[in-house]
């Protein structure tokens, strides 16, 4: 018998935390003293100055757009909205109750056999999938019965924070609504290898379509430990009757052990950048729509006694608030996830091609040891 090379020992961990798995010119993460950006410019300034346009050229496109470009890319982002009857069709034969996720996943599989990449260019089938995910969600909106005014395919909100919100409500939203949903996107637009977009890139690595990256990539975000935090996170705000009674149960849920979804970070020591953004944005929001200010203290609670515990909010946190003031369903939280990070994942993939080597981990083996083969009528 010819002798076995053995496997080099490297670190062992199942969830890959602390192991760099590849290279990216994208976005940092959890780097010391390097902070959280996109191809370089501080996530602060992009939510502050620029609109998820601008932010979903610079990802796919690697640069800022001038104002010319940024007309001309918001364009086709608006011309890509159409919804093919054949898609409509296919939709309609799921379910009602089905899950806005797995309706998603089912349209842009569908939407690559009707539609498919001609080689593995990619960044025509990004525009497409970013243009139409606002469609589909509202169209599944409507046909669940969400709500009765007519699905406003082709709205002429000139945004996509606009669009999502005018699909997802059945009618226009006001500037600060479609302001707040705007940084939101821009927020959850891209985050390294993060597990939907380090999923995403596995499956480029071995040559598949545009369309498939894409599935593989909402199939995985829609894992209750990847995507689902949000929905968690209002579940319990809205449990509370006001922020007393907030911080009082949440401290019992600590004594006992329970888990509070929307707190720490699997990369991040002792804040999360993002979440002192859409903090803000609640702020002004519950400000101005006060009927929802209690919301915002009883959030405010919850933090308060989480941090004395050394447990910070994410970005789930005071999104889920967010999201919750702006009108929208908890059931809809991750499929507007997809939407935003649809951007960053496309800029993966077509990093990924660029210089693609297979995705091929190995694993250290714990199974029994070779055995002797027993003939049928020796098994037990």
């Amino acid at each position: 018998m010819s002798k076995r090379k053995l496997k080099v020992k490297y670190k062992i961990d199942p969830g890959l935390r602390g192991i760099n798995v590849g290279t990216t010119e994208i976005c940092p993460v959890g780097e010391e003293e390097i902070h959280l950006s996109y191809r370089g410019y501080l996530i602060e300034d992009l939510a502050m100055a620029c609109t998820y346009e601008e932010v979903s050229h610079l990802l796919i496109h690697g640069e800022l757009p001038n104002k010319y470009q940024l007309s001309e890319w918001s364009s086709q982002l608006s011309e890509n909205r159409f919804f093919p009857k054949n898609l409509q069709r296919i939709l309609d034969t799921l379910p009602k109750n089905t899950h806005p996720m797995s309706v998603l996943r089912t349209a842009i599989s569908t939407l690559g056999t009707i539609e498919p990449e001609q080689g593995l260019e990619g960044k025509m089938q990004a525009l497409r999938i970013l243009g139409i995910l606002p469609s589909i969600i509202g169209y599944w909106e409507k046909r669940r019965g969400s709500y009765d005014k007519e699905v406003p395919l082709g709205s002429s909100e000139d945004t996509i924070a606009g669009y999502l919100l005018h699909m997802i409500n059945g009618e226009a939203p006001s500037t600060i609504d479609t302001q707040t949903m705007d940084t939101s996107l821009i927020l959850y637009a891209e985050h390294e290898y993060a597990a939907s977009t380090y999923a995403a890139r596995v499956c480029a690595s071995t040559l598949a379509d545009y369309y498939s990256c894409i599935t593989t990539a909402i199939g995985t975000l829609s894992g209750p430990l990847n995507g689902g935090a949000n929905e968690a996170a209002i579940k319990l705000l809205l449990s509370f009757d006001n922020s007393d009674t907030a911080e009082s149960k949440v401290r019992h849920m600590l004594r006992d052990k329970e888990l509070v979804m929307g707190f720490g970070h699997a990369v991040y020591a002792d804040h999360d950048p993002r979440s002192l953004i859409v903090k803000e944005r609640a702020r002004k929001l519950s400000n101005e729509k006060k009927e929802f200010s209690e919301l915002f203290k009883i959030a405010e609670a919850v933090e308060r006694v989480m941090r004395e515990h050394n447990l910070f909010p994410n970005l789930d946190f005071y999104t889920a608030t967010v999201y919750h003031i702006l009108g929208i369903n908890s059931h809809l939280f991750t499929p507007i996830f997809v939407v935003s990070r649809s951007s960053g994942w496309a800029a993966h993939v077509l990093e990924q091609r660029q210089n693609n080597k297979l995705i091929r981990p190995t694993a250290e083996y714990i199974g029994p040891k070779e055995r002797v083969l027993p003939s049928l009528s020796e098994r037990k």
